[in-house]
């Protein structure tokens, strides 16, 4: 990679990561360009440069992470659970985890203005749409063979999206913002089996 390629590379990382980090900090009305272009260290000109505005930069981070949670899911299932009870907890302590480790990213990602698609201009809101109904892809390949079995419902991947992850994304919401603050290990039991029940096909 040319040296000034990488030059750019590192400056829309550092602007990301600052990106982040100020929106962990001071929140929505502190999300401003010159608030992240100062905590970077780049010019405005720079922040323009890669991004083109501050939503421009909010959709490139939404994206970051979302597929910093679709590794962690990957991982999560890797190599993959015996059975789908298993792979159920496995994935909820895994997104839990994630919250916990990455504070910065999960804040933005579930509490931030561009937490869901109307959070975003139309410019980015179609891409942000994407790559959210890409998130659950590891989850539902990893469950199709045991849907195929009968050891799973066969439900739409919709409802699938729903009984997996939004139970945990609103535990995530509210441990987030002060409002839940149950052990980890206990809520992560606790959903997963609750979820794994809502999976179970019908007797």
């Amino acid at each position: 990679m040319p040296a000034k390629q990488q030059r750019g590379t590192a400056t829309a990382e550092r602007l990301l990561a600052a990106a982040s980090q100020v929106f962990a900090a001071s929140g929505r009305p502190g999300f401003t360009v010159h608030a992240v272009a100062e905590a970077a260290d780049v010019s405005l000109g720079s922040l323009y440069h890669h991004f083109g505005s501050i939503d421009g930069l909010a959709a490139h981070l939404h994206a970051r992470c979302l597929d910093r949670l679709d590794d962690t899911l990957r991982a999560a299932l890797t190599p993959p659970p015996r059975t789908p009870r298993a792979g159920i907890h496995a994935c909820v302590r895994a997104h839990l985890r994630f919250a916990a480790d990455h504070r910065d990213l999960a804040l933005f990602l579930h509490t931030s203005a561009y937490s869901a698609c109307s959070g975003h201009p139309a410019a980015q809101a179609d891409e942000v749409r994407a790559l959210r109904a890409q998130r659950l892809t590891p989850v539902v390949d990893w469950l199709r063979p045991h849907i195929a079995a009968g050891r799973v419902a066969p439900l739409p991947t919709p409802i699938l999206e729903m009984l997996i992850l939004g139970p945990v994304e609103e535990a995530v919401r509210r441990t987030l913002s002060g409002a839940y603050d149950r052990d980890p290990d206990a809520t992560a039991r606790t959903l997963a089996e609750r979820i794994w029940r809502a999976l179970r096909p019908a007797d």
